[in-house]
């Protein structure tokens, strides 16, 4: 959905609105249907209302005798209001599929950018892109774009019933609508703008607000919480200051509009008036009556109603162009060069978990900052990757784990291989304890979960716990002490059935008996016949490897692991 067609056209906001509509064309076009027979029935209505008025005036008939007329609005006053539900529940249909399905796309290009590529982009952002800026495509999608078409048709269905009952007045018509989509494609243009930088603004507001947030320890500290309300209050009057401007734009292009079709109605209005008066004799006029004059007057604001709707909307759509513009930039993004297809389905001749062979792997503006190198994992062997800060050890725990791809050499994976991931910082979501470890194992049932944590050496704290694995954590682990959320990633590593497991400094911040207790889960890890992949500086998990890898400068020197645990 996202690539481009044709090799070398760019995806523009335009072209992706259209492409995510595509799909949706018949639900799209059955609200059109449903708004033209809503439109048309309202001209049987308004006919009916003439005919009432100047049977009941000119003709001077008895109300009783016109039960056709009422019987017609009884008709079509239901039929009207069923038509015009089905064209809203249509769109609101198709709008729901297509953010469904632009979401799913998102989350899709997201998962190949990986972790590596989005590190750059705050998680506020990402979320208010996924959110909010999704959610802004309703309109365009539910009522700009059937109103549309509308704009056109209904219009020209009006016009040709007032041709035939006075061309003169069809002429007035005709004359003033175009003054309606001018205006609008005017203020479209400063509205486009402007809900882009509305969007930028809140997706700024929403970082700005969530690192205050994780950090409110920190500033309560140093004594900063005022400074940084401050700076939040600052932030979020810029957002009201540039929402005001957006919604004054919008009030004044609605008003003008208002102004303009007001004036030809009204000269329609005196048109019709001083015709029936018998001042006009010029053209059809000589041969208005009471019931085509009037019916002109019922239909003239019917003329406007369509453009006056889309004019409404024409402010969806400059918010979903807004929107779409930050979304296509997010697309447009590529992914590290070999991120996309790059695991081999086939695992290798002799056996291994996975294989790279003459791997290098480089970043925008650093270079090389691993290989050439080559490795296999075997099954069951626990391998420590040494080096100091910087030598790369990350980046291939990155490259194994799919993170990163490489930017020469082939990267392969034995078919249908799953890892586990763990490192210095896990990740904790708000939600209880069980909610976190079933990330690891969605099916996993409360024995297995409890015995994975005591594994992990949490069974006691869990146990003295009132609401037990229900217990709730905040956001990024809140609740827990850093040597508990270390060994609560760790029992999610327990229960993860993968045969692989990638650690990257599991011990790191630990103090020496929580070090101690991670190190001795480790090992009993190891001795259950899983394969672990080490990155550490700590002489204890070099002691649990069968195989030392030292890296520096991205390069590799193999060492023994009995020759690593003599140094």
């Amino acid at each position: 959905m996202s690539e481009p067609e044709t090799p070398g056209e760019a995806l523009t906001p335009r072209r992706w609105l259209n492409e995510l509509a595509a799909p949706e064309r018949r639900l799209l076009g059955l609200a059109t249907l449903a708004g033209v027979v809503a439109g048309a029935l309202t001209l049987g209505q308004m006919g009916a209302l003439a005919w009432l008025v100047s049977e009941l005036v000119v003709a001077t008939r008895a109300p009783g005798e016109l039960w056709p007329g009422f019987l017609a609005l009884g008709v079509i006053l239901p039929l009207r209001a069923l038509a015009q539900w089905a064209q809203e529940a249509a769109g609101l249909e198709a709008s729901l599929r297509i953010r469904r399905r632009a979401r799913a796309a998102l989350l899709d290009h997201l998962a190949r950018l990986g972790p590596v590529r989005l590190a750059s982009r705050h998680s506020a952002s990402l979320a208010n892109q996924l959110v909010e800026q999704v959610e802004a495509l309703d309109g365009y999608f539910a009522r700009f774009l059937p109103q549309l078409r509308l704009a056109v048709v209904l219009p020209l269905l009006v016009l040709v019933v007032v041709v035939w009952l006075d061309w003169l007045a069809a002429l007035f018509l005709l004359l003033s609508a175009p003054l309606i989509p001018l205006f609008m494609a005017l203020v479209g243009m400063g509205a486009e703008r402007l809900n882009r930088q509305q969007f930028a603004a809140v997706a700024r507001l929403s970082g700005h607000f969530i690192d205050r947030v994780r950090g409110i320890t920190t500033l309560q500290l140093f004594g900063r919480t005022r400074e940084a309300t401050a700076e939040v209050h600052a932030a979020a009057d810029d957002y009201r200051r540039l929402s005001m401007r957006t919604l004054r734009l919008a009030f004044l292009s609605s008003a003008v509009l208002e102004f303009f079709a007001s004036v030809a109605i009204a000269v329609v209005a005196i048109y019709v008036g001083f015709g029936l008066l018998g001042y006009i004799d010029y053209g059809p006029s000589p041969g208005l009556t009471l019931f085509s004059g009037l019916l002109v007057l019922l239909l003239a604001p019917e003329f406007f109603q369509p453009l006056r709707t889309l004019s409404q909307h024409y402010h969806d759509r400059a918010a979903a162009l807004g929107a779409a513009d930050g979304l296509v930039a997010l697309l447009d993004e590529a992914p590290a060069p070999g991120r996309d297809g790059d695991r081999g389905p086939v695992p290798t001749a002799s056996g291994e978990l996975a294989t790279l062979h003459a791997v290098t792997v480089e970043y925008p503006g650093r270079g090389r900052v691993l290989g050439p190198l080559d490795l296999a994992v075997r099954p069951g062997e626990v391998l420590a990757i040494t080096g100091p800060s910087g030598a790369g050890k990350s980046t291939l725990l990155q490259l194994l784990a799919g993170f990163v791809g490489p930017g020469q050499g082939e990267r392969r994976l034995a078919a249908g291989l799953a890892f586990a991931w763990m490192d210095q910082r896990p990740l904790l979501i708000q939600g209880s304890l069980a909610d976190n470890l079933r990330l690891a194992a969605p099916e996993a049932d409360e024995p297995a979960m409890r015995a994975a944590l005591g594994r992990a050496g949490l069974g006691e704290l869990v146990a003295g716990l009132p609401q037990g694995l229900a217990t709730p954590l905040g956001e990024r682990g809140v609740g827990l002490s850093g040597g508990q959320a270390q060994r609560l990633a760790l029992a999610r590593v327990f229960l993860s059935p993968a045969p692989l497991v990638l650690l990257d400094e599991p011990t790191a911040s630990l103090d020496a008996d929580t070090e101690a207790r991670v190190v001795a889960a480790l090992g009993e890890l190891a001795g259950a016949g899983r394969s672990l992949v080490i990155a550490t500086h700590h002489p204890a998990l070099m002691a649990l490897a069968d195989r030392r890898l030292e890296l520096v400068g991205g390069r590799a020197v193999a060492r023994a692991a009995q020759e690593a645990r003599h140094d």
